[in-house]
């Protein structure tokens, strides 16, 4: 679980993906990158592909994908990364996914997510946002704990990098109502719960899963301009303006943004240790519940790392998934 004293990288908040793929090999690396059709998660895939890994672009639009692993290959010279169908709200191609896969698995970037606009729901009637940004990655790790564990044995080790947000610090979870069936919707809000579960997600798989030699950790990759704001209505808009304008943040390049998550991947800091947050490539400070965003854009909120919250998030996700 996270020290008293942070972890810390040589790296910093202008870091780039390409920058950190330079300090490390990863030739014979197997590595799984969701949502690689568009911004952070391309960057991701080809700063990973760049360093020597087998890279596996899980993607709801293949012929978008398609067109990565293309530009992917041609700007590295190397490997032409394997595209393969996975829509994160659609538990059967989730399955499809890991029973498809083969072999060990080194790395698993769990980078996909959603925004909606207003309150959408899966055929299972789960809030969008929570079952894709969470239960979608939480069933994909699940189904493919073993490929990790072959993964940690032959490489000393595996990981799992989850992408959360400042978002975060606007909510933790809900047990009482998930799924707003009774609580009135917030788009925000749905992202922020989703966003918290992404980060204890890291927290309860390391609990669980450091006996094999695996280990989770959580990332904000920090303000990007990439196609997630598309489904922003005019207030979301108008609140993350604001929080620029007021210094919560500054934006990123898409290749700055991927810094952190490769940092999570790849820093020997973070091969053994898990149920970290980190921020602009170094583990962050955490901040309690009540914690202005205004004052600690950087931080992490308790409620986001909390043990007994991760063990209990995990059991009633699990119990959803049938798994």
């Amino acid at each position: 679980m996270t020290a008293n004293a942070p972890l810390s990288t040589s790296f910093t908040a202008s870091s780039t993906a390409d920058e950190v793929a330079q300090s490390v090999d990863l030739t014979g690396i197997r590595a799984i990158v969701t949502g690689a059709s568009s911004g952070i998660g391309v960057e991701t895939a080809r700063a990973l592909t760049a360093a020597g890994a087998q890279v596996t672009l899980a993607v709801r639009n293949t012929a978008a994908g398609d067109a990565v692993a293309g530009s992917i290959e041609s700007s590295t010279g190397g490997i032409r990364p394997r595209v393969v169908r996975l829509d994160l709200a659609d538990r059967t191609t989730v399955t499809s996914f890991v029973d498809a896969w083969s072999g060990p698995l080194h790395l698993l970037i769990n980078n996909a997510g959603v925004v909606t606009g207003g309150l959408e729901r899966t055929r299972e009637g789960w809030e969008l946002q929570f079952a894709t940004n969470h239960l979608g990655h939480l069933a994909l790790a699940i189904g493919l704990h073993r490929a990790l564990a072959r993964g940690a044995s032959d490489r000393d080790g595996a990981r799992i990098v989850s992408v959360s947000s400042t978002a975060h610090m606007r909510s933790g979870i809900d047990f009482d109502d998930l799924h707003f069936e009774r609580r009135s919707y917030h788009p925000q809000t749905a992202y922020a719960q989703s966003k918290t579960a992404n980060s204890l997600f890291a927290v309860e798989a390391s609990r669980l899963w450091a006996c094999d030699g695996i280990v989770a950790n959580a990332v904000n990759p920090g303000g990007v301009a990439t196609g997630l704001q598309r489904n922003f209505t005019a207030q979301q808009k108008q609140s993350l303006d604001a929080a620029e304008a007021a210094g919560v943040f500054t934006y990123k390049t898409v290749q700055q943004g991927a810094a952190t998550t490769m940092v999570a991947a790849v820093a020997p800091q973070f091969a053994q240790s898990g149920g970290h947050y980190l921020d602009d490539s170094q583990e962050a400070y955490t901040v309690p519940n009540d914690a202005d965003l205004a004052q600690h854009p950087h931080g992490v909120k308790e409620w986001a790392l909390d043990p007994a919250a991760a063990e209990r998030l995990w059991k009633v996700s699990a119990d959803l998934l049938g798994t």
